[in-house]
């Protein structure tokens, strides 16, 4: 595993523009049912690959963790656009109608995903002692300075460049 870089002065992502924030994810209902729910679990790998390898598709960075009973994917995307454009392609579609057909009537693992659009101005963060990680992976960072020292102060700084 490639060790990560830790940033240890606070960081803010930069909001000069959209977020799109998109959460998606499995539970496993029933562990005995290892031939339904394996499948979509392993379904996720080659969506994976292919959005890091294709930079074009719009998706910006992932963040993974996971429970005793599901994992989930936290994606940072370009644009609502871009994803909507992903999720009709070849990979994703072919990983729904497997699910539906094979999965879903046995209830034996369940899939969610939730979508935020988040203008530009509308969000702030802060990283202190930590890798590239969530939006400020995905967007970029900045470092954090006494104009932005607080989230009240980051959210205001992020309004007033957005208004630009």
């Amino acid at each position: 595993m490639k060790k990560q870089m830790i940033t240890a002065s606070p960081v803010t992502a930069r909001s000069d523009d959209e977020a799109v924030v998109f959460v998606i994810g499995v539970r496993i209902n029933k562990w005995h049912s290892v031939y339904r729910w394996l499948p979509v679990v392993r379904a996720m790998t080659p969506m994976i690959k292919e959005l890091y390898t294709n930079k074009e598709l719009g998706f910006l960075s992932m963040e993974m963790s996971w429970t005793l009973r599901s994992i989930t994917l936290i994606q940072y995307w370009r644009s609502f656009d871009d994803l909507i454009s992903y999720a009709r392609g070849e990979k994703h579609m072919k990983a729904w109608r497997h699910f539906y057909q094979r999965a879903a009537a046995s209830q034996a693992v369940g899939i969610y995903h939730e979508t935020y659009t988040v203008p530009a101005g509308g969000y702030e963060s802060i990283y202190v002692n930590m890798p590239a990680f969530g939006l400020a992976k995905a967007k970029g960072s900045a470092p954090v300075t006494k104009e932005t020292r607080t989230a009240a102060k980051r959210m205001k700084a992020a309004q007033n460049q957005a208004s630009r």
